[in-house]
């Protein structure tokens, strides 16, 4: 059984970081693309960050310069480390496993919420 559980959302206020992970189970981990997305109330879910095999990072435009996606092959994990946090950045936050890399997702975390107060 294929299993993504997030963790660290919290909430801080306007300027703080927090440090999200993802442990997955049940895949062989090494072999898939990472993502984070995230959603807000009556807003369009969106990609936050995604990593590739060998590490290669892209990010969405809101978040560069300000979050640093990285994964722990031997570990099984992800993570995301957000710095500088806005308010716009609350959200629910998801990690997803993507095999072909393709961004359609084929495993799904069951999110850990992220509240930024100004």
């Amino acid at each position: 059984q294929v299993q993504l559980v997030e963790s660290g959302g919290g909430s801080v206020q306007s300027g703080g970081s927090l440090r999200l992970s993802c442990t997955a189970s049940g895949i062989t981990y090494r072999l898939y693309c990472m993502a984070w997305l995230r959603q807000a109330p009556g807003k369009e879910r969106e990609r936050v960050a995604r990593i590739e095999l060998l590490g290669n990072a892209i990010y969405h435009d809101s978040v560069q310069g300000r979050f640093i996606i990285s994964r722990d092959n031997a570990n099984n994990a992800l993570y995301l480390q957000m710095n500088y946090l806005k308010p716009e950045d609350t959200a629910m936050y998801y990690c997803a496993a993507d095999q072909w890399c393709n961004a359609n997702y084929d495993y799904w975390g069951k999110g850990t919420q992220v509240t930024v107060s100004s």
